[in-house]
C-alpha cells in the first residue's frame, strides 16, 4: 500500500473545543483534554485536500499546559429565543502534528495520483497557512498552522512527562473501510479508542484498527469526473507560476519534510 513521506506541521490558538460528536446536540459542550485524531485530520484536510487523498494522523506532540476555560453562550432556539449554554474550552493551546497521505480507495480519481507534485503543493500550502480557514474543533475556535521540518518537530519540547491515560476517546469516522467492493457506496461508523499520552506525545492508531464502533447510517461518496476537479499537473503549473514551488522543490526537501 502507498504511503507518502511524513509531514509536520503546527498548529496554535486562543481556543480549542474538542467534542464527542454523539453528545454535540446537548447543550453544553465540555471539550476534550486533547484534540481527537478527526479533529487533525480536518485541519490537515484545510491545509490542501483533493478526494484523491486519504491523510492519517500519526501522532500530536502537545506543547502547552492543558487549560481549560468556560463561557456562559446564548443559543438561538427554535422559537425564537435563546437559552443559556455552558462551553467549557481549551485556552491558549498549541500541538505538533506528524501525518502522511496515502491514496484515497477512488478508482475515479486515478489519475491524479502524482505523489511528488501532492507532496509539493501539500508543503507550501503548509508554508502558506492553509488554504482554507483553521477551526480547532470548532467554527468559533480560530487557529494557525505553520509548517515544520522533521528535524525542528523533534526538537519541540513538551510541559508533559510520563504517562496519561485519557480513557476511550472519539478517534475518527469512518466508512472508506467499509465500503462495498466495486461501490462508492457504504455505511458510516462513529470510532472510538483508548487514548494514552507518553511524554507529551499521543500516538494514534489507524481508524481501521479502532474495535469500538457506533453505526450512523449509509452513505455515498461523491463521484468526481475530470470536469468537476482541477488535476493536480495543473495545479502544479499554477503554483510554479507564481513561485510557489520553488523553495520546496530544492534537492533533499524531501527527505526532511
Amino acid at each position: 500500500m502507498f504511503q507518502s513521506n511524513p509531514f509536520y506541521m503546527k498548529i496554535s490558538g486562543p481556543y480549542a473545543l474538542f467534542t464527542d460528536p454523539m453528545s454535540k446536540a446537548n447543550g453544553e459542550k465540555f471539550t476534550y483534554q486533547v484534540p481527537t485524531a478527526q479533529a487533525l485530520q480536518g485541519i490537515v484536510e484545510a491545509v490542501y485536500w483533493k478526494p484523491t487523498l486519504r491523510y492519517v494522523v500519526d501522532e500530536v506532540k502537545v506543547l502547552k499546559p492543558i487549560q481549560t476555560e468556560t463561557k456562559n453562550i446564548l443559543v438561538p432556539m427554535v422559537n425564537g429565543d435563546k437559552d443559556l449554554s455552558y462551553y467549557t474550552y481549551l485556552k491558549d493551546v498549541a500541538y505538533a502534528v506528524k501525518f502522511h497521505f496515502e491514496w484515497a480507495d477512488r478508482p475515479d480519481m486515478a489519475k491524479d495520483r502524482n505523489e511528488k507534485k501532492h507532496e509539493q503543493i501539500l508543503l507550501r500550502s503548509m508554508k502558506r497557512g492553509g488554504r482554507h480557514d483553521i477551526f480547532l474543533g470548532t467554527r468559533e475556535c480560530i487557529g494557525e498552522v505553520e509548517r515544520l521540518r522533521a528535524s525542528e518537530y523533534e526538537g519541540l519540547t513538551t510541559p508533559f512527562s510520563g504517562k496519561i491515560s485519557f480513557g476511550i476517546m472519539f478517534h475518527s469516522f469512518s466508512y472508506q473501510e467499509r465500503m462495498k467492493k466495486g461501490s462508492l457506496a457504504g455505511t458510516l461508523y462513529s470510532q472510538f479508542a483508548p487514548i494514552v499520552m507518553d511524554d507529551g506525545v499521543i500516538t494514534f492508531i489507524r481508524p481501521e484498527e479502532c474495535r469500538i464502533r457506533h453505526e450512523l447510517h449509509d452513505y455515498h461518496v461523491k463521484e468526481f469526473t475530470e470536469d468537476m476537479y482541477m488535476p493536480v499537473d495543473e495545479q502544479w503549473n499554477l503554483y510554479d507560476e507564481e513561485g510557489g514551488m520553488a523553495d520546496e522543490s530544492a534537492s533533499g526537501a524531501a527527505s526532511d519534510v
